[in-house]
């Protein structure tokens, strides 16, 4: 019989003690990068001066609604000042500020009142809150085609702003801009188109 220095142990043995100890440093190393990456996950979300990214967010989407809700009322205040300059194209005008104003109510704005333009026997003085939160009322220029046509230049200029937010505005806010943005652009047509 021959004997050899070789050990005795299963040569298989090693290679699964071997294995298990790969596994298990394995198991191991996944744990604590997969721990890390959390927090480094969880840091850059919730770290910053501004607060928590969802914070960022809820601000800019503030600021965009706001700023929507501004434009609205400044047409608001423009289709005033025609109706009130022109009586004669509220029966043309009236339906498209109420629009505005709805518009105005999406974005958060105050609920408009009315418009404060005369009719058949309505007295012309708008009320004292009614003038004190609407914007500066704009010229108004004498001759009526041209007041329609300043009027659908500033629901143009309107709707190329929201347009323009879409770029940066949450997918909700987005619709809203989009859709209010495609009324201004019919509000502009119709405020140009001859006829009634």
């Amino acid at each position: 019989m021959i004997t050899t220095d070789a050990p005795t142990e299963d040569p298989g043995k090693s290679h699964v003690h071997n294995v298990a100890l790969t596994r298990r440093r394995t198991l191991l190393a996944g744990s604590v990068l997969g721990g890390a990456a959390l927090l480094l996950t969880g840091c850059s979300e919730d770290s910053g001066p501004g607060g928590s990214k969802k914070e960022a967010d809820a601000a800019a989407e503030a600021r965009l609604r706001g700023q929507a809700a501004q434009d609205s009322a400044a047409l608001l205040a423009h289709y005033d000042a025609t109706l009130a300059a022109h009586p004669g194209l509220g029966e043309r005008l009236r339906p498209l500020r109420a629009e505005v104003a709805r518009h105005a109510a999406a974005f958060g704005g105050a609920s408009p009142a009315p418009s404060t333009a005369p009719r058949a026997g309505a007295s012309a003085a708008p009320s004292a809150s009614a003038t004190a939160s609407a914007p500066a009322s704009p010229a108004v220029p004498p001759d009526e085609k041209q007041a329609r046509a300043d009027l659908a230049s500033a629901e143009r200029r309107t709707a190329d702003a929201r347009a323009a937010a879409l770029v940066s505005a949450p997918p909700e806010l987005a619709r809203l801009l989009a859709s209010v943005a495609a009324a201004g652009a019919a509000h502009a047509y119709l405020l140009t188109e001859d006829g009634a």
